[in-house]
């Protein structure tokens, strides 16, 4: 009970009655926060604008006996305003917050991911490329405790490569003896940019972009892998 401040970013909305909104929020130091912005709907709303998704915000909540807060005062740190006024930005940014809000956890502060998503919407509103949601989805896998197993095979351990598959059950590649037990054919030149992305170096690619078959390949399998680890669909991925 009682009155909280906290920074949070603006995952998703939805309407409620005829004037409010619920708003969910990843929040720096409470985790994941639903809570109700009443009148947000109205035009005389002071909140308006400043709790739509991909928002940074300082907020102040006060914590009901529901697992619903109420909030009481916002203050905008940042709108991302360049991400709203680019579509194909706009949809890799709401597929980033999707796959937050599927595996964040309630009232469970996780700064890591925190830094993570309001880093990686800074990204793409700098340098507009689909390569910034492709490596925020593989860098939440390794967060999450899903780390690709990209240098072994992860069935027999064989590390004699090229690998040219990669299986989401084991997490990770396999050898050609194993590969035909399961998984997904991937390319080599595939797997060496996940291994730059999960190791830092998405700079790097992001100077000297690799083909775009390679790079819709990397997209592809990372939303499989997030999708099944999760066991929940990203809806957004038909957008990408």
């Amino acid at each position: 009970m009682g009155l909280y401040r906290d920074q949070g970013i603006v995952l998703r909305t939805i309407k409620l009655g005829e004037a409010d909104r619920i708003v969910t929020l990843l929040t720096r130091g409470h985790g994941k926060v639903r809570a109700v912005a009443k009148g947000i709907r109205k035009t005389a709303s002071r909140f308006g604008a400043r709790l739509e998704p991909t928002s940074h915000a300082a907020f102040q909540c006060y914590r009901g006996r529901s697992e619903l807060d109420i909030i009481t005062q916002v203050e905008t740190i940042d709108t991302h305003r360049a991400l709203r006024e680019h579509y194909g930005c706009l949809t890799h940014a709401v597929s980033m917050l999707e796959a937050v809000d599927q595996v964040a956890q309630d009232r469970e502060p996780n700064p890591a991911l925190y830094r993570m998503l309001l880093g990686a919407l800074h990204t793409l509103a700098e340098r507009p490329s689909p390569l910034v949601s492709t490596a925020f989805f593989w860098k939440l896998l390794s967060l999450e405790g899903f780390h690709p197993m990209l240098h072994a095979c992860a069935r027999c351990n064989d590390d004699h490569g090229p690998f040219h598959a990669f299986d989401l059950n084991e997490g990770g590649v396999l050898c050609d003896d194993c590969a035909p037990l399961g998984g997904h054919h991937v390319e080599p030149q595939s797997l060496a940019v996940i291994d730059d992305i999960v190791d830092g170096r998405l700079a790097q690619i992001l100077a000297s972009p690799p083909p775009s078959t390679v790079l819709t390949e990397v997209e592809r399998l990372a939303i499989r892998a997030l999708e099944y680890h999760s066991e929940r669909r990203l809806r957004s991925a038909a957008l990408l």
